[in-house]
């Protein structure tokens, strides 16, 4: 009887005991515990991207999908990736040409038609399709042919401007430094209302804006060159990259001297581009712009005759909405020959380094 009644007890105090509280419940093991954590949190994740979804996720970015700085930088990337460059895109090859010498960019030549053409005596007869100026452009008063000077702008504003800042660096100049001694060319003392004229034996025009450059062209009945009529003059009758061969040959265009003028005068490469002086400076018994025809075997040749200069000397301004100009100038670091191209610049845009030469229509200029 007592044995029943104890057993008795002993239920209803089980059946009174908080739940979990008994010892007969096992504890569950903390590594199990962590466990079914983690696979609750797993399951907690966002299904699984469609397939048009898991192409917009941010993979690293290749060479392709890098956001040029500006629009025209755009435009360029996009010129420099087609073919089979873009396959090349995102591996770890070297980028083909430099940024200033844009060649990939350029226009492709023209083909050489069999007609005969007629020009001025100053242009060339190239490939039966254009008349190119013989020689980089000087600039002459319209009517009186007073020349202007190649070394200021042909805006008489901007020249008058020019002269008076550089007067006044002279005299706060050290004494003993070249900025200090070498004297400003004589500024023109009449309103310019200029014309492009090909000559030999004269200093080309520079500080020529790609406007002013269409001006000065339409003012002698001529126009801007197209990149494709440019290309194909300087290639010459043989279509080579060079006006002179196949190879580049240092010295024989007037192009890659060693010698910047605005480090010379102002010990600062990327400032001081109008300085008049500029041109002038002499390195190895040569001024750095030079006469017009002075290197006669960078002649680009057709039939008997031949186009002076097209690379080196001065860059030179094509037609172009963008502003473009072509060749490379005495100072440039180019390799490129005939493929030689600048397009960061907009139009408005001149420095000691930028010229022109004009084309013309064979049909207007045999009239």
């Amino acid at each position: 009887m007592r044995l029943a009644r104890a057993v008795a007890a002993g239920l209803v105090l089980l059946a009174l005991a908080p739940a979990g509280a008994s010892d007969a419940a096992p504890r569950e093991p903390r590594a199990t515990k962590e466990k079914a954590a983690k696979s609750k949190k797993r399951d907690a994740k966002p299904r699984a991207k469609a397939p048009a979804e898991a192409g917009a996720r941010r993979e690293p970015r290749s060479d392709t999908q890098r956001r040029p700085k500006t629009e025209k930088g755009a435009k360029r990337r996009v010129a420099q990736l087609s073919g089979a460059a873009r396959m090349r895109a995102g591996s770890n090859e070297p980028e083909a040409k430099p940024k200033h010498d844009q060649t990939s960019s350029r226009a492709r030549a023209l083909s050489i038609l069999p007609a005969a053409i007629r020009c001025p005596a100053d242009m060339v007869a190239v490939a039966g399709r254009v008349c190119v100026d013989r020689y980089e452009a000087s600039l002459v008063e319209v009517g009186s042919g007073r020349r202007w000077s190649p070394f200021y702008a042909p805006d008489r504003e901007r020249a008058q401007s020019v002269f008076a800042f550089y007067t006044m660096r002279m005299e706060r100049s050290a004494p003993d430094r070249l900025e200090a001694t070498l004297p400003l060319p004589p500024l023109p003392d009449f309103e310019p209302r200029l014309r492009a004229v090909s000559e030999p034996g004269v200093l080309p025009q520079g500080y020529t804006s790609g406007e002013q450059a269409e001006v000065v062209c339409a003012a002698a009945g001529k126009r801007l060159c197209t990149e494709a009529e440019w290309v194909t003059a300087c290639r010459g009758e043989e279509q080579r990259d060079f006006p002179y061969g196949q190879r580049y040959e240092q010295g024989t265009c007037n192009v890659f001297r060693e010698h910047h003028p605005s480090m010379l005068l102002h010990g600062n490469a990327s400032r001081y581009h109008d300085d008049p002086r500029n041109p002038t400076l002499v390195v190895e018994g040569r001024t750095l712009l030079l006469e017009t025809g002075a290197s006669p075997r960078c002649a680009s040749r057709w039939g008997d005759d031949a186009v002076f200069d097209m690379v080196g000397n001065l860059d030179e301004w094509i037609a172009s909405d963008e502003g473009v100009f072509v060749g490379g100038f005495y100072s440039r670091g180019t390799r490129s020959g005939c493929a030689s191209r600048v397009s960061n610049h907009v139009k408005s845009y001149a420095d000691y380094s930028t010229g022109v030469r004009c084309c013309s229509d064979p049909e207007t200029a045999a009239r």
